[in-house]
């Protein structure tokens, strides 16, 4: 209502407002209008308005959230004054610990990257559920506060950050992991791209498969075990430490993405077909692959209690389980895990020190303690 007193340009808002349609405009919004009942919820191809939280139909999706959220950290938490002092003594590590240090922080500090555009730019606006998408942002984030560690590692030791970060497309081992994820990106981060048919609907299969089950899944896990390693002889403990943390984070997004495969399969079981599962266990076989490949090249020579056959049995023991955990038979037999303290640092809620010292509790906004 206008008042005695009212400016001209107060004037013109209220009469703007006045003509606000604004049944029409929530309309607008994604979905249909009027209240939501939990049936009315899909993973994808989703009617019902997407604006409107509750009522919860996946319930761990918003558990996850709020795990995530418990484990909420940030790079600068963690003193890296020992590190810089043994990466800057020549006779600190080997020139093979440095190529594994090199090789890792190239890798990953463009592959998180990488995640998080296929996250914001495709996977958020084609996944048609609000407590899924309230994960997704979280998972985003953390994805950039990986990013922010990686950079702070570079930073902090004083590497040359265009060699680092150009890893992706200088040094073939790396390169070869970032194009095939790719490939299973630019489809549906065209703008134009919908779900709703079969075709479609495969291709974000695809795509959801090729970044949790591969990059997440299988890519992530050679440069962890290396890096790990290392902190358990007491060497790069600061990297270690922010590793450590970026892997619990990265198995919660793992099991995020495969509980959103296998519910979009229970949703549509047209999809899963005996192609789609064909091609979905060639993927993670060429992704095992190449991790193979990767594995040695930073381990030309045994290192820190490892070496690239030993690294070989352990993915293809990683791949067989991200096979299973989509529904897919095994293709590696009679492999074991050759590094069975890699599962301890994986509980999302307690962390087993890898120096081998106390069992501690993460709390929000702590740093892991090292006595």
């Amino acid at each position: 209502m206008i008042v005695p007193g009212d400016s001209p340009a107060v004037i013109r808002a209220k009469k703007a407002l006045n003509s606000l349609e604004f049944n029409q405009r929530l309309d607008e919004l994604e979905g249909a209008s009027g209240r939501v009942a939990v049936d009315e919820k899909r993973m994808i191809n989703c009617r019902a308005d997407l604006n409107q939280l509750v009522p919860l139909k996946y319930d761990w999706a918003w558990q996850k959230y709020l795990d995530g959220c418990a484990n909420h950290w940030m790079p600068q938490e963690v003193n890296m004054t020992a590190d810089i002092m043994l990466w800057k003594n020549p006779q600190g590590l080997s020139d093979d610990e440095r190529r594994i240090v090199m090789r890792s922080l190239g890798f990953f500090a463009t592959a998180d990257s990488l995640v998080a555009n296929n996250l914001a730019l495709a996977v958020y606006r084609l996944i048609t559920n609000p407590e899924c998408r309230q994960y997704i942002l979280r998972q985003a984030f953390e994805e950039a506060i990986h990013t922010h560690a990686y950079q702070y590692c570079i930073e902090s030791l004083g590497m040359d950050e265009g060699e680092i970060f150009n890893m992706y497309r200088e040094v073939p081992t790396v390169a070869k992991k970032a194009a095939w994820g790719l490939r299973y990106t630019r489809a549906i981060s065209d703008p134009r791209f919908k779900t709703g048919s079969v075709s479609a609907d495969k291709e974000l299969l695809r795509n959801l498969i090729a970044y949790y089950c591969v990059l997440e899944g299988i890519f992530f896990y050679c440069g962890f075990t290396q890096i790990l390693s290392m902190g358990r002889r007491n060497k790069m403990n600061g990297v270690a430490e922010q590793f450590q943390y970026i892997l619990r984070d990265e198995s919660m997004h793992l099991n995020f993405g495969i509980d959103v495969i296998n519910q979009i399969k229970i949703e549509n079981p047209h999809l899963w077909d005996h192609a789609l599962m064909e091609e979905a266990t060639q993927m993670i076989l060429q992704g095992t692959q190449l991790e193979i490949e990767y594995a040695r090249d930073t381990m030309p020579h045994g290192v820190l209690g490892m070496n690239a056959a030993m690294m070989e049995d352990y993915l293809k023991f990683i791949a067989n389980r991200r096979l299973c955990q989509i529904g897919l038979k095994e293709e590696y037999p009679n492999v074991e895990n050759p590094f069975p303290w890699m599962s301890e640092i994986m509980d999302l809620k307690k962390e087993k020190n890898f120096f081998e010292t106390r069992v501690i509790e993460y709390q929000t906004g702590g740093a892991l303690s090292w006595d």
